[in-house]
């Protein structure tokens, strides 16, 4: 496993990081418990030290992904060190966040206080390695109250550093809030149907040092190259592949495939490799809720960055849509 820095901050995290949303009991449906511990524990020992959760990744708002991450942690040795991620969601539950809603509404102080509080219940940690605003629109950048927050829950030692989960397929609603210097990472979707970032976000983040995190590398699955116009989805992603998009995405799949090198074994692996081979990216996080997802992962991204050639072919194939058109 390779490491990168995560930023300003100092720190340096694996290439691949874990993913936690699907093992929260929520969006995703049930998974089994101790999988997810075998999964969790099974990547630490590949090498992974970076995992990314929420607050509310679990049903009724249980917090479940971060209750099992803290089981995870406490059995791990004293010198094994892994950096956790996570999030504080709109008060509001408003997704994503709109220009109009004020951040009173959204990220209230105290509510920033009571959800760092309950994540560090959760965790069972002291101070949390990276906190992230779940979502967020650049009109809060001069507010103060959040600033004030944020500076005095660093000052206490409660979090370390601070991030951004940029809304859906908004790379750049960011950047005036960067400029506060209280921000060190982005986290936003990256893949290759979702090329958006390179044009200003990863370059802006190159320059300014700030750490980015690349979610949704598979686009919800799509990229695995296993779905097909016949496959029935019980999860949240019915509606994200809803109409005639699974038909899209296998002829667009399939445009890819016939590109594909052999030496290449699966879709997976080529997505993922793709999302490293931008050297601004700190790590990429696909959610993983297995052994084997973690065991195939590790085995694709050891396998480093693909060839000029393949990325300049790639880059021919960009799918600009989202889950809301």
């Amino acid at each position: 496993m390779y490491f990168r820095p995560l930023g300003s901050t100092g720190i340096l995290i694996s290439e691949l990081g874990f993913g936690t949303w699907g093992i929260g009991h929520g969006m995703w449906g049930k998974t089994d418990d101790q999988e997810s511990i075998h999964a969790l524990q099974t990547a630490i020992n590949a090498g992974v030290n970076f995992i990314d959760t929420a607050l509310i990744y679990g049903d009724d708002l249980n917090h479940h992904s971060e209750k099992l991450i803290g089981q995870c942690l406490k059995s791990l040795p004293k010198e094994r060190k892994v950096y956790v991620a996570t999030k504080i969601y709109p008060l509001n539950s408003q997704w994503p966040a709109l220009p109009h809603i004020p951040i009173e509404e959204v990220f209230p102080k105290e509510w920033i206080y009571e959800a760092v509080e309950t994540s560090l219940r959760n965790l069972g940690v002291q101070s949390i390695d990276l906190m992230q605003f779940h979502v967020w629109q650049d009109s809060f950048a001069e507010d103060q109250e959040w600033q004030d927050a944020v500076r005095d829950l660093t000052k206490q030692g409660k979090v370390k550093h601070w991030g951004i989960s940029v809304n859906d397929y908004e790379p750049t609603n960011c950047v005036e809030t960067l400029q506060t210097g209280l921000i060190s990472t982005i986290q936003f979707i990256f893949n290759i149907f979702h090329q958006k970032p390179i044009q200003e976000l990863l370059p802006f983040a190159k320059e300014h040092n700030i750490g980015l995190i690349a979610r949704v590398p598979l686009d919800e699955g799509g990229l695995t190259g296993t779905m097909t116009p016949t496959t029935q989805l019980t999860d949240w992603r019915k509606y994200y592949f809803r109409d005639q998009r699974l038909i899209q995405l296998q002829q667009r799949v399939e445009a890819i495939r016939t590109r594909m090198p052999a030496e290449i074994e699966t879709m997976t692996e080529l997505a993922l490799r793709w999302v490293i081979s931008h050297p601004e990216v700190s790590t990429v996080i696909p959610g993983m809720r297995t052994q084997k997802h973690v065991l195939e992962n590790v085995k694709a991204i050891e396998k480093g960055i693909l060839p000029p050639h393949l990325m300049k072919e790639l880059s021919k194939h960009a799918w600009e849509r989202n889950f809301y058109w």
